[in-house]
């Protein structure tokens, strides 16, 4: 991952580092922090010299007194207590936080290795030598599960990086032209006609072929245990930029929201980052932006005011479908994302999909 030069911290430092570090920012002395998350001043410092572990009852104070998870505070100390442990503990815990029956079941390793070739057959499909310059590479993603507090998050780190590292195998064997904004912008408007396309067998190479001419390289990898992404982009090198989608939902209006979603991240975030949809911030003003974009793709702005009129008759959603140039699931799936009818209404003008019809 090209962005893990903007972040690579020394996992192997003490949580209480990081939480140093929001303290000074905050100008928060240790007595008010103790005080604050009920310790003594001494345990308070505890913590900080990484001689405390964080239980699930200290990580929920510290949810409410830093911010951040839960889930990221206790992977955290997990991931610290992994560093100072004698390194074949270490290296066991990092295998077993991956999902390695999905990924040999999706064939990303080669047939099923045995336990003691388990270690080199994960290194060498992340390419890299041991697990702790894993851990600097695919450091940002940490990053990305600091904020996130929903009760349901359902992702884990590793099974994260592993969809993004097949991403970029898959990506990596796709010829693309150097990348071109304006014309990948200009593209979206033919791509959006394939939103009509019934079986991804013939509208998925069209637009992997339309994507790789400006510079785009579209994979799609089905999401492993562990990872709820649907979509992400980042840039592999200056003229090339990945584009990957999960599949994860296998409808229409689901597939073709996260493919516009991540253009829009490319065309108007540039190279500033990994975006993981799913992962970031949903009010964040990144995620607004693709948002707004993927939606006046779909249904351009001057008719929105006319969808958002449409009566609940699927007649009318069919007809308004055929007039925009879309698919009627993508009409569903808009109203739906807009509050106008209720998630399970008119489900049945959605179009599903299969894994292995692409």
């Amino acid at each position: 991952m090209s962005s893990a030069k903007a972040f690579c911290p020394d996992w192997a430092s003490a949580p209480g580092e990081t939480i140093a570090d929001v303290l000074r920012e905050r100008n928060i002395s240790v007595e008010e922090f103790a005080e604050r998350i009920g310790k003594t001043r001494a345990e308070a410092m505890d913590l900080l010299r990484g001689r405390l572990a964080i239980t699930i009852g200290l990580a929920r104070r510290l949810e409410e007194v830093l911010g951040g998870s839960i889930e990221f505070w206790m992977a955290r100390d997990f991931q610290y207590r992994q560093q100072i442990a004698e390194p074949g503990e270490a290296t066991n815990a990092w295998v077993k936080e991956l999902p390695l029956a999905d990924m040999v079941r999706f064939g990303w390793l080669k047939g099923a290795p045995k336990r003691s070739e388990e270690l080199a057959a994960c290194l060498k499909f992340f390419d890299v030598p041991n697990v702790a310059v894993w851990h600097r590479v695919y450091a940002p993603l940490e990053q990305k599960f600091l904020f996130k507090k929903s009760p349901s998050f359902e992702s884990r780190p590793a099974a994260v990086a592993a969809w993004l590292r097949q991403g970029e195998i898959e990506a990596e064997e796709r010829r693309c032209a150097p990348w071109n904004a304006q014309g990948f912008e200009a593209a979206l408007a033919s791509i959006r006609s394939l939103t009509r396309e019934k079986d991804p067998k013939h509208f998925v190479p069209t637009l992997q072929k339309t994507c790789a001419e400006m510079g785009v390289a579209v994979a799609i990898v089905r999401s492993p245990s562990g990872c709820a992404a649907s979509g992400a982009t980042r840039f592999m090198a200056e003229k090339k930029a990945l584009l990957l989608l999960s599949f994860r939902y296998l409808s229409d209006d689901q597939f073709w929201f996260s493919f516009f979603h991540e253009a829009g991240h490319l065309l108007l975030h540039g190279h500033q980052d990994v975006f993981i949809e799913g992962l970031e911030a949903e009010n964040s003003l990144a995620e607004s932006e693709a948002n707004e974009f993927a939606a006046g793709i779909l249904i351009p702005r001057q008719h929105r005011p006319e969808l958002l009129r449409l009566r609940q008759n699927k007649y009318d959603l069919v007809r308004f479908a055929r007039r925009m140039g879309v698919s009627p699931g993508i009409i569903v799936g808009q109203l739906q994302y807009y509050g106008r009818i209720k998630p399970n209404h008119f489900n049945g003008l959605k179009r599903r999909y299969q894994w292995g019809q692409s």
